[in-house]
């Protein structure tokens, strides 16, 4: 019943910057953890950061220092993006599942991805 889905610009130079969000429909439990995940050409697809239920925010040793997670609202998710590099190119899907994002269980709900071009 979830949905998500995503918006943003996907294309810049390397140092640019973007900003993606997500918005969920039918979203009533209130209680997820939400991330944001990237699969760049050739490799699995991997975490880049996440927000868990109390508001703690995680990220991939990758992006630290240069991505923001924040949860604007209860149904909005978003990625700043900062200093962008060329092996930043990936498409990028927003997630959720219910319960705490430490908690063992597959992320149930994914947007559609957002292809992120970044430039040299």
């Amino acid at each position: 019943q979830v949905q998500l889905v995503e918006s943003g610009v996907g294309s810049v130079q390397a140092g640019g910057s973007l900003r993606l969000s997500c918005v969920a429909s039918r979203y009533t439990s209130r209680r997820h953890c939400m991330a944001w995940f990237r699969q760049a050409p050739g490799m699995e697809r991997v975490a880049v950061a996440a927000i868990d239920i109390d508001g703690s925010a995680t990220y991939a040793d990758s992006v630290k220092g240069r991505f923001t997670i924040s949860q604007d609202n209860v149904n909005t998710l978003s990625l700043q993006m900062n200093s962008l590099k060329p092996e930043d190119t990936a498409i990028y899907y927003c997630a959720a599942k219910q319960g705490y994002c430490t908690e063992r269980g597959d992320f149930d709900y994914w947007g559609q991805g957002t292809q992120v071009t970044v430039s040299s």
